[in-house]
């Protein structure tokens, strides 16, 4: 059982000429959410995360059971105005907008590995919002993590600064 089998596409959402990469159904079919998220911690362990880090809604999906598997951390990464202050901002620009991030500030990640996870890398703004959150937090970058790869908007360029491996499990 392959787990892109249960990917949905939705074309023009959330707005024209978008099509949208739903994982939701795959987590409904508990062998391929198996499945999948033994691909992303085959992939994420040579990293050896001590924190994952991951941008709302479907990154959180995607971290919270990889860290319970690897014995790491979560750090989830917020829209604007979800957390308590005090907070890191950072401005991203998507594919069809912009918007902001947040992450509450703490001492805790000083120094610690951070892994970036999320379900799509598409244009690469919202993970290397991320990044640059983790090095507000005085953590260290040590790589990214997707599902799928939209190979055609060239989200990988915005990440080659970072000099770490960015990982996906497949190229559209």
């Amino acid at each position: 059982m392959d787990w892109i089998d249960y990917l949905r596409e939705i074309p023009d959402f959330p707005m024209p000429g978008v099509l949208f990469r739903d994982m939701i159904p795959i987590m409904m079919v508990p062998e391929a959410w198996r499945g999948l998220l033994d691909e992303l911690e085959a992939a994420a362990r040579p990293l050896s995360p001590d924190v994952f880090m991951a941008p709302e809604a479907r990154g959180f999906l995607l971290a919270a059971p990889l860290a319970d598997r690897m014995g790491a951390g979560v750090v989830p990464v917020r829209k604007a105005g979800k957390l308590p202050d005090p907070v890191f901002q950072e401005k991203y620009t998507l594919e069809y907008g912009e918007n902001q991030l947040e992450v509450e500030v703490t001492d805790r990640l000083k120094g610690r590995r951070v892994v970036i996870v999320d379900d799509v890398l598409a244009t690469g703004g919202t993970v290397a919002a991320c990044a640059r959150l983790a090095g507000l937090l005085g953590a260290e970058v040590a790589g990214f993590l997707f599902l799928l790869e939209l190979a055609s908007l060239d989200g990988r360029c915005r990440l080659e600064s970072y000099s770490v491996p960015v990982l996906s499990l497949k190229r559209v």
